[in-house]
Parts: structure tokens; sequence; C-alpha cells
């Protein structure tokens, strides 16, 4: 626990009390270190390959907290990009199983094909909604709007024996909840949450033999040989995942690469037990305050009913949180303390 707090302490100085991880992290001092050289790097004039050779790097450390090979693993720029590649690769007339109210990039593209059955069920009844017929069922890890956790197990069994693909959008737990991305078909995860990267990233892991996905955004980034795919159709697509990836954000992935490196040296596992920790100490004192939140048992995202108008409020105090659905969302993360939880405490009415 020594070594965690020494390194937490040597990458973040808030000035706020920053609780609103599940928007944006706060940047650690390595990764605007990190961006600081890349910026340089480029105003200076000088070769570019330290940044690309970031993209591949962060690609390998991602598919080491996803638990899959790297070939597997396709660098792209949003959750909503990744999403369409899934939703372009189903035929017309297929049934997407969803959960309501979810995350608005998980969802979309499925309703913009216009030719699919898009089906909405409450969170709680995905499982069991997997019917004979379903050919996909796409989820969030947990739920944006009040941190509530998809029962994945139930619903990657319930998936198998109907014969549906999955997929699951990790955003809101990669770097605090193991992903175990190898039990889905597809999973995606932007990183400028809680794995305290800048925006700009995202990562989707497909099967082994690729899923059947189009390329239909492929550019010469997506070339077996990259450097000899500028010009005229891409000849020979990446073999890997690779095929799948957009032109990087060299920045973006140059700040990524320290981030990540911090999330590894930290631990999951331990990342996790702090931020449970203090999202546990906070249900604590909503309810001797005599509130009660969103039921999400195990989640690092607290969401209070009827308390998110104080929001604009609790930012003039210098408490940062937000107003998710007229909730109060407060979410915990390894530059957080148990002084940050009680100070929301105190400002909360009782």
């Amino acid at each position: 626990m020594e070594t965690f707090e020494n390194l937490v302490r040597a990458e973040f100085a808030p000035k706020t009390t920053y609780l609103n991880t599940a928007s944006n992290s706060l940047l650690p001092a390595r990764t605007v270190a990190a961006l600081q050289d890349a910026v340089r790097l480029r105003a200076q004039g000088r070769p570019l390959d330290l940044l690309y050779a970031d993209v591949e790097a962060c690609r390998a450390a991602y598919a080491r907290l996803a638990g899959v090979p790297v070939e597997r693993v396709a660098a792209g720029a949003t959750v909503a990009l990744h999403t369409s590649l899934i939703a372009a690769s189903l035929p017309p007339g297929a049934e997407v199983l969803t959960a309501e109210d979810d995350f608005t990039s998980v969802l979309n593209p499925f309703h913009t094909r216009g030719d699919l059955k898009v089906r909405a069920v409450p969170l709680e009844r995905i499982a069991d909604s997997v019917r004979p017929g379903t050919a996909l069922v796409a989820v969030s890890a947990a739920q944006s709007a009040d941190g509530r956790i998809a029962d994945l197990p139930a619903l990657r069994e319930a998936a198998r024996a109907h014969g549906a693909r999955t997929y699951v959008d990790f955003s809101q737990t990669a770097g605090w909840l193991p992903m175990e991305a190898d039990a889905f078909d597809y999973s995606a995860s932007i990183t400028y949450k809680w794995l305290l990267g800048p925006h700009g990233a995202a990562f989707l892991v497909v099967p082994e033999d690729l899923g059947d996905l189009p390329p239909v955004q492929a550019s010469w980034a997506a070339g077996e040989d990259p450097w000899a795919s500028c010009y005229g159709p891409v000849a020979e697509l990446a073999h890997s995942a690779r095929r799948f990836d957009s032109s990087p954000a060299l920045f973006t992935y140059a700040g990524l690469r320290a981030s990540l490196e911090l999330i590894e040296e930290l631990g999951v596992d331990a990342v996790r037990a702090h931020d449970l920790a203090l999202a546990d100490r906070f249900r604590a004192g909503l309810a001797a305050l005599g509130h009660e939140p969103v039921p999400a048992p195990g989640s690092a995202i607290v969401s209070v009913p009827g308390l998110g108008r104080l929001q604009p409020e609790l930012s003039a105090s210098g408490i940062e949180v937000s107003n998710r659905a007229g909730n109060l969302r407060a979410s915990f993360h390894l530059y957080n303390t148990a002084a940050d939880v009680d100070r929301l405490l105190e400002a909360l009415p009782g």
C-alpha cells in the first residue's frame, strides 16, 4: 500500500476535490510530460518514429490489461466508431439486444442502420432476454448514468446458449475492474476515464477470426505494410485486428503510453480495492444523511437520485461531480482519498 500511495502522490496534485472520473480522469504527471515531449518533437521537426512506436506500445499494454493477444486489438479514436464496424457486419433484419438507456455510443450505430431489429430491455433482465434469433447482445459493463454493473457471466452463457455474439463496452470499468475481454466476441473501451489517458484513443478487441467485420473505414494505417499503402486502394489489409485501425492521434498515444504504464505498475486489483473502499464509504455516508443511491454494488460509480441539481453549486465550491439523468454521480479513482469523500458528504443536505 505504501508503494501505491507513493506512486499516486508523485503523479497527482489536484486543485479540486475531483470525483468525476466517469466523465474523464485527471492526467498523471508522467503523461503530461510525455505529451509535452511529443509536441516538442514535432515542433522541432524531428522524425516521428517514436510516436508511432507509442501506438504499438499502447496496443500491447491494452492487450495485457484485456487478457487477449495483441493481434486481436485494433486502435481507433472512439467507441462509436468501433460500434459502427460491428453494426455494419450484421445482415438486414438481425436482432440486436441492448440495455435500456445505455450509453449512446453503444446503441446509436445499430439504430442508424435502419434495417436492424434493436430491442431494449432493463439491464437486470438482459441475460434472461436473449432468445433464439438474437444475433448480438450489446451492453456496457457498467452503466454511465448510474454505475450499475451488468451480469456479464450470465450474459455470456445466455448468448452462447442461443448462438448470439456479444459486444461489451468496458469504458466505465477498464482500469479498475478486470476486463476478461476473451470471454466476449467484441469489446471496446475509450481510454480517458479510469485508464488515465488523454482524449482521442479507443481500443477494439475482436475474435481470433476477426469476426467478419468489414473494414469499411480502412485507410493506409490498416494495411499490412502501412507505408506501402498510402496511394490507391489498400492492396493488402493487415492480417490482424490492425486492419480495423484508424489513423492514430499521435500525441494522444504518446501520453497514453505513460498512463497505461502507471496502471500496470499499480495493478488493477489494487486500484479496484482503493476505488471501491471510497465508493463504499460514500454509500455509508449517504445512508447516514438519509439518501439512497441507485443500487450498484461493487461499482466505483455512485449515483444519487434527485441531487443532480446540486452539481453547479458543488463545482463552484471546488467539488467536481456530474449531473446525469437528474442524479448526482460521483466516481472514485486512485487519486481520491477518504477526505475527498467526506468533503462531498459534508456539502450534501441531510
